[in-house]
């Protein structure tokens, strides 16, 4: 070996940072809000446009059986940035921010922080409620991020001009149009809605912060109600042309009751006329979104960042359209459990394939750490929770790999105490679910309000109750010792 390069070996030994440092990739999380699998063309949606998440998907390695851990925007949003079960936080509603209940968790953005990491965000990552606290800092963690942007645009203009149609004109508050049916195709450009300037933002923060190593996170607010985008979005889908889904007359009796809780009395109204609009609506707001989603890959690539940018990105959790019957989310069926996952590590294996292998969106803080050499709490020490989720990197670079970690989903009914006891008025009880590649099994209340097996090899479209089916009953069996272990 020369003298030269013999130096060169030695100082890097004695300067371990500085190699680290060099190896260093960056990370790009961005999510979405109340996004459906079913309106992304990537995930099969011969409707929807979504050009910029589809170029994405065929680059990385898409998540097919990719699940979130509770079905709500606080619960499911605090699981993934923490890597902490909602059992875990104790956070099973829109109200409670995390570090009440756990106040010395390791977030996300503070693991990556620890390793060295500039790490900000833009729009959405924490809950905060839709649209009333857009603008505002709602239930962030300030450790989490070293800055916060929190756009606020002109579809909160718009809300306070009361432009907006709601199937709920008469009520106040969020329950006016950020937990119904909403929507607006609204005047003006992209960059005047607040999902316009999040992508600005985070452009800008890219742009800033391209010489060093970074962990940027993006939150759009589309597709959430109010479905508010350009009219341009809404006239790619004409509404007399958009098929809704057809639901069995006796469905609701088929399955235990708590299955359909969601179901707001005001959709009872709802014409194939209005939901035909509401589809257009949902739709035009997903293309605006993915709109904005590529402004930020287009400028990853300007940048020269492509190679040796980690992208995520990720709903909070599914959306009904329709679909038994229901709307929107907070169901423990297929359209709400399930999420878009798509992970482009440039250094993958897999990339441009997809993965059939049950994973969660709690794992997204263990698979991150991973894949960029950081730590995460490993429970020596009783006052920082240890990460519940696991890593996917192995999936990454072989998405048909064995693998045979079930997903599970939970979700609350009924109206919990301040210590989250039932009350004895309308009495809180959970619903838990687990499921694997072929089935998906979920009990309400522990069984005594109902269990349901559902086998999608024989019926996709979760119609059939194979609970009771005597020729299930090892698979019940099977199911239910897998969901004991959750």
């Amino acid at each position: 070996m020369s003298l030269s390069r013999w130096l060169v070996v030695c100082g890097l030994l004695l300067c371990p940072s500085l190699s680290s440092a060099a190896e260093k990739m960056n990370v790009l999380f961005i999510v979405s809000d109340d996004l459906t699998n079913n309106t992304l063309g990537c995930y099969g949606s011969k409707v929807s446009k979504s050009p910029n998440i589809d170029k994405l998907a065929a680059k990385g390695v898409r998540f097919d059986r990719a699940y979130c851990q509770f079905p709500l925007c606080n619960p499911s949003r605090t699981c993934f940035l923490t890597g902490l079960r909602p059992d875990t936080t104790k956070v099973y509603e829109n109200a409670t921010q995390f570090r009440k209940n756990v106040p010395n968790a390791q977030s996300l953005g503070q693991t990556f922080q620890k390793g060295g990491y500039y790490v900000a965000r833009v729009g959405k990552l924490y809950h905060y409620g839709v649209p009333g606290q857009i603008g505002t800092a709602g239930l962030d963690d300030p450790p989490s991020w070293m800055k916060s942007i929190y756009p606020r645009g002109r579809d909160k203009d718009d809300e306070e001009k009361d432009l907006i149609f709601t199937l709920t004109p008469n009520a106040k508050g969020s329950a006016r149009f950020g937990a119904s049916l909403s929507w607006l195709a609204a005047d003006g450009t992209d960059a005047e809605q607040t999902d316009g300037m999040n992508a600005d933002a985070t452009v800008k923060l890219l742009q800033e912060n391209k010489d060093k190593p970074f962990f940027i996170a993006c939150g759009f607010f589309r597709p959430h109600t109010p479905y508010v985008a350009p009219k341009k979005y809404f006239e790619m889908y004409p509404p007399e042309k958009i098929e809704l889904p057809k639901v069995p007359a006796d469905h609701w009796k088929q399955h235990p009751t708590p299955a359909f809780a969601s179901h707001k009395k005001e959709q009872d109204n709802l014409s194939d006329d209005l939901r035909r609009k509401a589809l257009q609506a949902y739709y035009a707001s997903t293309t605006f979104m993915d709109a904005q989603v590529g402004r930020v890959l287009d400028e990853l690539e300007k940048l020269k960042l492509a190679d040796k940018t980690i992208v995520v990105f990720i709903s909070d959790h599914g959306y009904h359209l329709g679909e038994h019957g229901l709307w929107q989310k907070m169901s423990l069926w297929e359209n709400s459990a399930r999420v878009p996952l798509i992970i482009y590590d440039p250094r993958a294996k897999g990339n441009g394939k997809g993965c059939a292998r049950t994973v969660e969106l709690v794992d997204l803080h263990a698979t991150l750490a991973d894949l960029c050499g950081l730590s995460t709490p490993d429970g020596k020490d009783p006052m920082v929770p240890k990460l519940d989720g696991v890593s996917v990197k192995l999936l990454l670079d072989d998405p048909s790999a064995k693998w045979d970690l079930p997903a599970y989903t939970q979700v609350s009914r009924g109206t919990p105490t301040a210590t989250g006891q039932p009350t004895g008025k309308n009495p809180w009880f959970m619903g838990r679910s687990v499921r694997t590649e072929r089935y998906r099994y979920t009990e309400w209340d522990d069984g005594k309000k109902g269990v349901q097996l559902s086998d999608y090899e024989k019926d996709p479209g979760e119609l059939v109750n194979f609970a009771d089916d005597p020729k299930y009953a090892d698979v019940v069996k099977q199911m239910k010792g897998l969901l004991s272990k959750k």
